[in-house]
């Protein structure tokens, strides 16, 4: 369904980034509209497929390693082999690149086992794909709960705080998940904005027991709130994948240089032929080349670019880095 985007959508979904489980109550007084109205928009957006809240699992503090795959296939099963793969679990987003002929996808792999079975025995077996390049995450500068909605927001700061919740106290260690915790990381993967009791429901806990581990799991980096949204709303929409190498001595610096970007979504160090990866958004092809000669090649120390324009989005924003 085709809408029509205005000030007001756009005010919301930077509410919703700020602050993804605030009542509406809350968000109309700082947007200075009724609650009705609010949760109006919410609605029409949402059914509209213009905005989500969800709840990411970051899998490094599961222990588990996040793969960006990069598979080349013939032509006429790049689309299968995109669709195979939006239908594992395991992977959070899948698109097609390179005029159809690579499905680019990242995956959670829980352990070393995991690891080798997908990347050496199932894909490499796949019928009519022709290669498999595998990169692991090793570090992010700038996704997960940093959204690129807070580079292009609307807000200003004096209304941005009174929605910013007060900061998480973080807890590190290791996490170990029980069947509940899978079940409510689940529901809220679906919808973010999932009621407690809806939750309590789910889990078979109470709905203090499920704020008490909400919390507990933000607290220790296993659950982030995030939204997913239309671009359009933002007047971007053009999204191209990145592959940098730099010296490691520079990596930290054009990593972090990168992140502070505001055409980037997602940037990360990896493994690879290349080391550093990026999902840039751009409102066209003409701003993307804008962004590529300006910003891209002010950045230090960078030895090879390849850029990679997302054709087709087959998957996106489950339990996801972007």
């Amino acid at each position: 369904m085709e809408i029509d985007f205005d000030e007001l959508d756009r005010r919301l979904v930077h509410a919703l980034q700020i602050a993804p489980r605030a009542a509406f109550s809350t968000i109309a007084g700082v947007l200075g509209v009724s609650d009705r109205t609010i949760a109006r928009r919410y609605a029409r957006l949402r059914s509209a497929g213009a905005v989500r809240v969800l709840g990411g699992v970051d899998p490094v503090a599961l222990g588990a390693v996040q793969w960006f795959l990069r598979v080349r296939c013939a032509p006429a099963a790049a689309v299968p082999v995109a669709e195979a793969l939006a239908r594992r679990p395991d992977t959070s987003w899948v698109s097609l690149t390179s005029g159809g002929t690579e499905v680019i996808c990242a995956v959670r792999a829980e352990s070393e086992a995991d690891s080798e079975a997908l990347l050496l025995a199932r894909l490499p077996r796949t019928p009519r794909v022709e290669g498999v390049t595998a990169h692991s995450v090793l570090h992010a500068f700038y996704g997960g709960p940093d959204s690129l909605v807070a580079k292009l927001g609307v807000l200003d700061e004096d209304e941005a705080a009174r929605l910013r919740p007060p900061p998480a106290p973080r807890r590190p260690g290791p996490v170990r998940l029980g069947d509940g915790d899978r079940k409510l990381l689940a529901a809220l993967a679906a919808d973010g904005r999932t009621e407690l009791e809806r939750l309590a429901a789910v889990t078979g806990w109470s709905p203090t027991t499920v704020r008490r581990r909400m919390a507990e799991l933000r607290e220790r980096g296993v659950l982030y709130l995030d939204i997913d949204i239309d671009w359009r709303l933002f007047g971007v929409g053009a999204r191209t994948l990145l592959w940098l190498s730099v010296p490691p001595a520079r990596l930290e610096e054009a990593g972090t240089a990168l992140a502070g970007h505001p055409e980037i979504a997602f940037a990360a160090a990896t493994t690879g032929p290349t080391n550093l990866y990026a999902t840039v958004v751009c409102a066209d092809q003409q701003a993307l080349y804008r962004y590529l000669t300006t910003r891209v090649a002010a950045l230090p120390a960078v030895t090879h670019i390849e850029t990679a324009p997302v054709i087709r989005t087959v998957k996106q924003a489950a339990a996801r880095t972007r």
